[in-house]
């Protein structure tokens, strides 16, 4: 895709995400990798109004061009991007079951086989620090290590993916695990899959949702 066209997918799917209440207000963010560096959703806005000429561009030294100032949080965006070069996209909401799980400071246990669409046998809680430093992006760096997403710590979520559209994918799954969990601990302890157990679903995630050979 073009700039413009990534700029369009940027606007889409934050409306996506509105829709669905994965999103409230302004809160949350979404960027796009693009030349050397990517596009990002503005700072203090949520999907109403929200234009293909309101999303700003920042390079990866930091410096960004737009009407607007980027998202407060495109500093871990931008560190992701750095570190790894197989995400194209990232998504980063307060959706309500993965912030409470957050606020609990929780990771997400092997309770169910769908984590290992995530990329693990766990779903980490970054520790907490402050919105919009270093030391959050460094966190969420490390919780997202051999990950495509985390928590973090009285904050929200963070998914990444190779597009838009996959990003997309793993916010929802994100929030439909953390609502499962909370579920589950409502009512005891989950029973937790083994380790054997967990290794079978993640050979069966090998040619999940890939084209017929």
């Amino acid at each position: 895709m073009n700039e413009q066209q990534l700029r369009g997918e940027l606007v889409r799917t934050t409306q996506k995400l509105d829709a669905l209440a994965l999103s409230h207000g302004t809160s949350g963010n979404l960027s796009v990798r693009s030349g050397e560096g990517f596009l990002i959703t503005p700072s203090g806005f949520g999907a109403e109004g929200l234009t293909e000429e309101d999303i700003v561009f920042v390079h990866l030294s930091g410096a960004s061009t737009g009407r607007w100032q980027p998202s407060s949080e495109w500093l871990f965006h931008r560190d992701i991007y750095v570190e790894r070069p197989e995400f194209g996209a990232i998504v980063h909401t307060h959706s309500n079951a993965a912030t409470t799980l957050a606020c609990l400071r929780r990771d997400i246990p092997p309770f169910h086989y769908m984590l290992a669409l995530l990329g693990g046998d766990s779903l980490r809680c970054a520790t907490y620090a402050t919105f919009g430093t270093q030391a959050l992006s460094d966190n969420a760096l490390l919780a997202m290590k051999e990950r495509k997403a985390c928590l973090l710590a009285n904050h929200g979520m963070i998914a990444a993916g190779k597009n838009l559209d996959e990003a997309f994918k793993y916010t929802v799954e994100v929030e439909n695990l953390s609502e499962l969990y909370l579920r589950s601990l409502a009512v005891g302890e989950p029973v937790l899959l083994t380790a054997d157990e967990f290794a079978d679903a993640q050979r069966q995630f090998v040619g999940y949702g890939k084209p017929k050979a």
